[in-house]
């Protein structure tokens, strides 16, 4: 401590450890199968890393490359955009690529909330959103995600209801980490037409965007009202299996492109400029890639979403992302899912992460805690095998 001062900002002291770091070092040192983190045990498509090669090779992005991101990414984004969802964005004024869809939100968040600012985010939330807000000063605003009918649904009514003069931005996250909720059409209106009406702004982190199993992603940004007022958040991490390359974007009108460019240049600058040719290139592959990802991502949800029922969990199946979240209280005594994910690796060589950490109201989320299924199946078989001795009592 210096001049009675403690080291780290105040706004910071809340946030230790990510559970993330805790759970794979726990993995780590009792040799459990990792559940916990959301990263593939396989990378993507090897023409997409050799791309990386090549731009390596040609001297592609190895010295800085523009602060808006290279050209070449910028335009397949805005093609990306204009070809699945009709969107028209200029590749030079309305598409900035960021260090990840994590430097998006935080570059957005930094940009865009005063201190006192209210901003309301949808919880279970990613850990990042709620650190995010701090750094820039302003107050989360929780609205839950609620257990109905075997997912996790909005109340609009609880929505609207958390609106008050000082809220400035909605931060919205379809298809939603961890409950693998995916909004529906009517809730995406209602949340356009709440954003226009009272003048708010809307961050989406839309990083599952391709990989959903039911029902269909729809980018808010494509409401009426909505384009002007919309922050659109997507990466190559999850699309492409290339969570370490860390090269996500943003598109949005001119004029909140410049803001948060305005925080994010002081945050990286530029980040991976080889790597964003490559991603240009991802983003250029055929309809069949995705939809072979999907339906690799669906059968491997369906064997893990088996595997938990069996084991005595009550699994509540998502409509998206990679991850499952399964409620803990049917097997017996349990109740507290930290207390849970801790134990798990001892009990039966697997790791989970709680889902209370991603909650203002710890006590809605105590008994849920999640899994993730982008593993290869043999890995996914093996901790399915593992779980079942929770059910046995060995």
């Amino acid at each position: 401590m210096t001049q009675g001062r403690p080291l780290l900002n105040r706004r910071l002291t809340a946030f230790g450890t990510t559970i993330f770091a805790e759970m794979s070092a726990l993995a780590v040192r009792t040799g459990s199968i990792n559940l916990g983190q959301g990263f593939p045990d396989t990378d993507g498509p090897e023409e997409i890393r050799e791309a990386a090669v090549r731009a390596l090779r040609a001297g592609h992005g190895n010295q800085y490359p523009p602060g808006p991101g290279v050209p070449e990414l910028r335009t397949a984004v805005a093609e990306h955009q204009l070809r699945r969802y009709a969107l028209t964005y200029d590749p030079d004024s309305e598409v900035l690529v960021t260090a990840g869809a994590t430097e998006a939100v935080a570059a957005s968040l930094l940009a865009l909330v005063e201190p006192g600012d209210e901003v309301i985010a949808l919880e279970p939330y990613y850990d990042s959103y709620a650190a995010c807000i701090a750094m820039a000063g302003g107050t989360r605003v929780p609205v839950t995600l609620r257990p109905d009918g075997g997912a996790f649904r909005l109340d609009l009514d609880e929505l609207r209801a958390a609106v008050t003069p000082r809220t400035r931005l909605i931060l919205l996250n379809t298809p939603h980490n961890p409950t693998g909720t995916v909004l529906r059409r009517d809730e995406l209106a209602a949340v356009a037409e709440l954003a226009c009406e009272r003048d708010l702004l809307v961050v989406t982190d839309e990083v599952y965007e391709h990989l959903v199993f039911e029902g269909e992603h729809i980018p808010l940004a494509s409401f009426p009202g909505m384009r002007e007022r919309t922050v659109t958040i997507s990466s190559a991490g999850k699309t492409f299996s290339f969570t370490g390359w860390k090269i996500g974007w943003i598109t949005a009108s001119p004029e909140l492109v410049t803001a948060v460019r305005s925080a994010k240049q002081f945050l990286t600058f530029v980040s991976g400029g080889p790597l964003q040719y490559a991603v240009a290139e991802a983003l250029r592959l055929p309809d069949r890639y995705f939809d072979d990802l999907r339906a690799d991502l669906l059968a491997k949800r369906d064997l893990l979403s088996d595997g938990l029922v069996k084991a005595g969990f009550g699994v509540h199946r998502p409509a998206g992302t990679y991850f499952v979240t399964a409620d803990i209280r049917p097997l017996g005594d349990e109740r507290d899912g930290v207390a849970f994910c801790r134990a798990l690796p001892e009990r039966c060589g697997v790791v989970a992460v709680p889902n209370a950490v991603f909650y203002d109201h710890q006590e809605q989320g105590a008994p849920f805690v999640r899994f993730a299924f982008c593993k290869r199946v043999d890995v996914l078989e093996e901790a399915v095998t593992r779980l079942k001795g929770l059910s046995t009592g060995r």
